[in-house]
């Protein structure tokens, strides 16, 4: 546990720092460009490339040293950041600069979250796995937290460059504390060897792996869609926010969010999740679909902050709770390779919902709640009508089918009963 805080604390510090650069790139291509499409383009260009990339990924992870992979994603990363910045400090940065540098960050990012899982799965016993999920939740609520607040100020002070240019030293702090570790290596058996032949098989196998089993298959469509929908939301948040609000608003409701996920990763890390944690997902879910469409009903800075508070409180849950299922049910030799297929999987959904959130807003949801929009009459008593209630509109339609997915995961059997029909692939250790 003492090594696996202390990289954990490592990632913590990039989190934040990532975060700053997120937050602040984010909010100049808005209010530069104005256009929502090109502002979730970023949103697209930073999953798509690891998305592509997880069969070789996971078949690299579980041959490389995970440790080494961890260093090699930390140091891509932090290089694309850098490079951002010095485009910024030489004035010439471009949309596509930026679209380009989080493609580039994206590709060493792939190898981050396998590798990280992984390693956790052998540095941690089975019994504090839920607990060693809740503080990785806890390290992104942090981040969620303190970057808004930290970028808001520091925009102020020392320009985007500088924010940008505090992300590169704290990509260094991570390194740091990859180096001065070691992680143990699991143990191979003639069934789960990593054969040293690039054959078809070994990048099918996490796939092979997840469908023989099907409540993780369930598990894994369940998360698929979910993350379709939420995907839309998230993108959209900071348009929603910014058309009722300011962007110091936007700050705050984003620090709220991150205060909830904080919350949630300190009860995670502290209670380790319920002892069924298939009915931790669904409830939690539930909540984060009645918060999206709180938000999308009443479209206003106090319910922004409750529903934001609400929403990310059960992302910690959610994700902690799920996290534990695939540790504690996957054996750690093919780790790598059956995460990388679950994340590739699971996130396939998002480019999708990156690339129709735009249009969909100012196509569709905004033209219909416009003053004299078709809904302007009917929806748009309910809502409002104007700039922003489209958006809100479709936050409510969104909550909806989140409710709808959450009550045909309940109703899979293999998946509600996933804890007691599928037995563990880790042994306790006393």
């Amino acid at each position: 546990m003492r090594i696996f805080t202390l990289i954990w604390f490592g990632q913590l510090v990039s989190l934040i720092g990532s975060g700053l650069t997120q937050f602040a790139l984010g909010v100049w291509v808005y209010q530069n460009t104005g256009s929502v499409t090109q502002f979730a383009l970023i949103y697209l260009f930073t999953i798509l490339p690891s998305i592509l990339l997880s069969p070789l990924v996971g078949v690299l992870v579980d041959r490389w040293n995970r440790r080494n992979c961890m260093i090699l994603s930390d140091a891509g990363a932090g290089a694309s950041t850098l490079a951002i910045a010095l485009l910024l400090v030489i004035g010439k940065l471009e949309i596509w600069h930026i679209y380009l540098a989080v493609a580039i960050s994206s590709i060493f990012n792939a190898f981050q979250w396998p590798a990280y899982a992984a390693a956790t799965t052998m540095l941690v016993p089975k019994q504090h796995l839920g607990r060693a999920s809740g503080m990785v939740q806890l390290a992104e609520a942090t981040s969620r937290l303190l970057a808004p607040m930290l970028a808001g100020v520091l925009v102020v002070t020392i320009q985007i460059q500088g924010v940008i240019l505090i992300d590169c030293v704290t990509f260094l702090v991570s390194l740091v504390t990859l180096l001065v570790v070691r992680f143990p290596e699991p143990k191979t058996t003639t069934d789960n060897e990593v054969k040293k032949s690039w054959r078809l098989q070994e990048f099918t196998y996490g796939w092979t792996y997840i469908t023989a089993r099907p409540g993780l298959l369930g598990l894994l469509i369940f998360f698929a869609v979910i993350n379709f929908l939420t995907g839309v939301v998230s993108v959209l948040v900071t348009p929603l926010v910014l058309a009722f609000a300011t962007a110091n608003v936007l700050g705050t409701v984003l620090s709220i969010g991150g205060s909830g996920m904080l919350v949630g990763g300190l009860v995670m890390s502290v209670w380790g999740g319920p002892k069924n944690r298939i009915l931790g997902v669904f409830g939690f879910s539930l909540s984060g679909a009645l918060s999206i469409i709180l938000a999308g009903l009443r479209p206003a800075v106090p319910v922004f902050f409750a529903a934001a508070f609400i929403y990310y409180f059960g992302v910690s849950m959610i994700n902690g709770c799920d996290q534990a299922i695939w540790q504690r049910k996957v054996a750690p030799t093919v780790q790598g390779r059956v995460f990388a297929v679950r994340s590739m999987l699971a996130f396939a959904s998002l480019p999708l919902a990156y690339l129709i959130a735009g249009p969909l807003v100012d196509g569709v949801f905004e033209p219909l709640l416009a003053p004299h929009g078709l809904l302007a009459g009917s929806v748009g008593k309910l809502i409002g009508v104007g700039r922003g209630y489209g958006i809100a509109f479709l936050f409510v339609v969104v909550g909806i089918l989140n409710m709808i997915a959450i009550a045909f995961g309940y109703l899979y059997q293999p998946l509600r009963r996933l804890n007691q029909q599928l037995p563990d692939a880790i042994a306790d250790i006393v």
